[in-house]
Formats: structure tokens, sequence, C-alpha cells
């Protein structure tokens, strides 16, 4: 390989993680004291909004720069085609570049493992060489097609299905020690790297190890407490404060099991002498609802919970220090990357406003309606196809009728300040909140003297910008799914056990 011009990168995302149960953030907490220490080292931010409440589009912009309405991974179309990736255009540059992860989005079928030398999958229901195979390509062949679009979300639901069986008897075991250890293997064996990991032990179901579990929920037995947030969210299944106080506590463990391991791989860079040189990113992709707003899990809202995460950078150029002034959309990470690594976009071009290394990030010369474009970042929510057929199987089969003029067929956006957030949706009347003084977002502002018209406006400047489609439906319908199917595919999907 060729020498390159830039830092090694290590990007770290912390799947599911709120910023409110990490001790950075909230230095009573006893969760994360090691990334706590890091944070003396790296910038932190307040700021962070994520483009969306879910892993797929989120990933896919950090992955290329681009917002969810721009890329197309979502829902509907849950792979990343057409754009050059951010592991592309860093090998390109020189870099040895890697991906580990266990989240089943995170793999070849997505086409998010794009221009990684090497990457792996731990997911428990399908082994990687699985997602990088046959069923990749059925995958992809399926979504191209209308008609059998519906059955690639059923293969979706079949996975979560036994995922929650393998949830409801404590199985999903963490992958995070392995994916440590490769990681420490890879960049061991790297002159120059670009390791991507993504840890999902704050993701559901939590079955935190032994040890963690007794420190912040002893007593309980995490097979008995609520795993599957969209009984929740329909309304089959209640949960008191007293089991909300358990699912916390089996939460907390997971992000202490996460902060000692990620604490052995900084400590392996620091005693091998590859620390200094090396650019870090901590950054969750999206957080959690433990009841706020009566939901629970990350689908059919984007509160802060979900939007605002948490991050932190290390780089020279950063200074270590607590910011709670900037917006800092998680798009804006590419840019990043690219630019600690001294290297170019082969896609989406390097954009010095948007690099956190830049002396002028988010100075953009254009305005959206009143708001200066860098003092605002954007969320998008898409059609929520598996989440909503998973959650009118869980209301059928409690006999509960779904009201279609809610949240769960609504699509979403919204646009954030450091202070105030305006969010439209499709089928309910939209909210606005003063988040600065109502972080908890309970006084919608939307209709009073101080709701923040400009940041309405923003919002549907940022919309028509990325051109973005806002259907009047999200019922997900399949049609005849099978209809037109050809034999061969008809036999793979048998053989495979999603069809009789």
């Amino acid at each position: 390989m060729t020498a390159t011009d830039g830092e090694n990168v290590l990007f770290v995302v912390l799947d599911t993680v709120r910023k409110d149960r990490l001790t950075v953030y909230d230095e009573e907490r006893e969760t994360t004291p090691h990334l706590a220490e890091f944070a003396d080292e790296a910038a932190v931010f307040d700021g962070a909004v994520a483009p969306a409440p879910w892993t797929l589009p989120v990933h896919a912009s950090m992955f290329t720069g681009h917002y969810p309405s721009e890329h197309g991974a979502t829902q509907e179309d849950p792979y990343l085609e057409g754009a050059t990736t951010l592991a592309e255009s860093l090998s390109a540059a020189g870099y040895d570049t890697a991906c580990y992860s266990s989240n089943a989005w995170i793999t070849s079928y997505t086409n998010l493992t794009a221009g990684f030398d090497d990457h792996d999958n731990f997911f428990q229901i399908m082994p990687s060489e699985l997602l990088s195979g046959p069923l990749a390509s059925l995958w992809k062949t399926m979504n191209d097609n209308d008609t059998l679009r519906g059955v690639a979300d059923r293969m979706v639901q079949l996975g979560n299905t036994i995922h929650e069986h393998l949830a409801e008897g404590g199985g999903g075991d963490t992958k995070t020690p392995q994916v440590i250890d490769k990681t420490i293997d890879f960049i061991d064996e790297s002159e120059d790297f670009f390791a991507f990991i993504n840890l999902m032990d704050a993701h559901l179901p939590y079955h935190p190890p032994e040890e963690y579990a007794e420190r912040f929920a002893p007593g309980v037995d995490s097979t008995e407490v609520c795993q599957n947030s969209k009984e929740f969210n329909c309304g089959a299944r209640g949960i008191d404060d007293d089991e909300w106080a358990d699912i916390k506590g089996l939460y907390d463990a997971e992000l202490a099991h996460i902060d000692d391991q990620l604490h052995r791989l900084f400590s392996h860079l620091k005693e091998t002498g590859q620390w200094e040189d090396t650019t870090v990113v901590v950054v969750a992709d999206h957080g959690e609802l433990f009841g706020e707003h009566d939901l629970y899990g990350h689908e059919f809202g984007i509160y802060d919970p979900l939007v605002n995460v948490p991050l932190m950078v290390k780089h020279p150029d950063i200074e270590p220090t607590r910011d709670d002034e900037t917006v800092v959309e998680l798009v804006d990470l590419y840019h990043t990357v690219l630019d600690a690594a001294g290297a170019e976009g082969r896609g989406e071009p390097l954009q010095s406003a948007r690099s956190l290394l830049s002396a002028d990030y988010r100075e953009f010369a254009a305005e959206m309606g009143e708001v200066p474009r860098g003092e605002v970042g954007f969320v998008e929510y898409h059609q929520p196809v598996v989440e909503l057929r998973q959650l009118e199987g869980k209301a059928s089969s409690a006999g509960i009728e779904l009201d279609e003029q809610s949240r769960f067929y609504s699509r979403m956006g919204a646009a954030r300040s450091i202070d105030e957030k305006y969010v439209h949706c499709t089928r309910i009347p939209d909210e606005a909140y003063h988040v600065g003084r109502d972080p908890g977002e309970t006084e919608n502002l939307v209709g009073t003297d101080d709701e923040p018209e400009a940041l309405r406006a923003a919002l549907f400047d940022f919309i028509d910008s990325v051109d973005a489609t806002w259907p009047d439906e999200a019922d997900g319908a399949d049609g005849d799914v099978l209809a037109g199917m050809d034999d061969e595919t008809k036999d793979r999907l048998q053989d495979l056990g999603y069809i009789d």
C-alpha cells in the first residue's frame, strides 16, 4: 500500500445509546467512567443531531455524506446504491479498511460494507458468509421488484421473530469482546488504518453479562421484563415504574460492559504507541425511548432521546472541550474523517465547512429562510414499513385496532437548532419545542406566540433541497407478493424457510 498523508482513524458507533445515560453527559452516573476519561482528551458535543432515528439511514449518511432522501437507504429500499462510500475513498487513499459489527444492517446485503478490505458481522441469526453470499443477491433482486419487496420485508420480520425468541430466553449474548479482539488484530497488522466498529450491547434485548447486571440491575431477571417494544407501543403490554427502573438498570449494565471493552481497545492503542497518531470518533447512531411520549424503543418518533446523540472526537486540531453551542450533523463526520485522513472524497467531495477540523466549520454561505444553515440540523424518518408490520401483528394478536391517523403511520421530519426544534408529520399535528428550557419536549409550541416559525420554514426548505417525497400513505402494503416470482426464487425462499 502507499503511504497516506493523514492519521489513522478509529470510528466507534455506540448503537442505541442515549446521552443522558453516559457519565460523560451526567457525572452522577457511574455507567461509563472510561469514556469520561477519554472525553478529557476529546471535544464533547451537546448539539449532535442524527439524520434519522435508526441504524441503516444514519450509517449510510455517515458513510456517504448524504442525507437519507439523497442516498435512499431506507426501509422502502433497504440497501445503499449509487454512492461512493467513505471506506472506498480511504481505501483508494492507501488505508487498510475494516468494519466489525454485530448489527444486521451493516452487512453486504445493504452494501454498507462496500470499500472495507475486511469486514465481519457477528450477527447471531445469519452469519456474514450467508449475508455476503446468496442472500445478498436475493435481497437485492427482491428489493428491485415492487411485488417482491414485501417478501424481503417479511424476511426481516422472520429474523426479528427469531431474535425475539432468543430475547425471551435470555439469548443474544454480547459479541463486543469478539469485535474488540478482531479490531486489535486488524490495527496491529496495519500501518495506516480506518477501523469502523459498531457495538450493539445497548440495543434491545438487554441481557448484560452477569457481573454488570449485578452492579446495575441486582435481582432483575432479564427474561421477565418487557423486551419487546412493539408490545408496549401498540398497547398490548403495560410497563409500570418499577419495571421501567429494571429495564433502565439492564440498559446501564450494557453500557458499563461497552465502556470496559472500549477501555481495553483504547489502552491497547496507547500501549502500542498508536494512540497519538489516531483520530478517534465515538458517536451513537441513535438513542432509545423508555416510555417518554408513550413510546419504547426507537421507532415512531424523532424526539431528542433518539436524535440528539452523544458525540466525542479526539484529534490534535480539535480542542478538548465541552461544546454546547454548535450544532453538529452526523453527516459531517464523513467530511471530518476524510479531512483527518488527508483524503478527498471519491463520491461526495470533501467540504471544509462540514469538517470539524476546519476553522470555518458550519459557516455555510446559504441560509434557509431566516435561519443560518450552519445553525440547524435536519432529521428524516421515512415510512416505518417493517416496524409497522410488526406493530400491527402484535396489536392484532391482542385484539387491538391501530388508529391509522397516528404516528405509527406517519412520515416525519425535524429541524433542530441548539435551543429549538420543529417536527412535521404526515398524519398527526406538527410539534415544536424549546429544547433549551424544555428538554423533555413536553410543551408543544405550535400555534403559540413562541412557535419557531423560522425553523418550520427551514425544514420545508430542506425537504425541497434534498428532493424528498412525502407520501400521504405509509401503510406498507405488499400487493400480491408472490405473483410473478420465478420458480428459482421461490425454491430459494422455501429452502430458507421464508415461504411454505
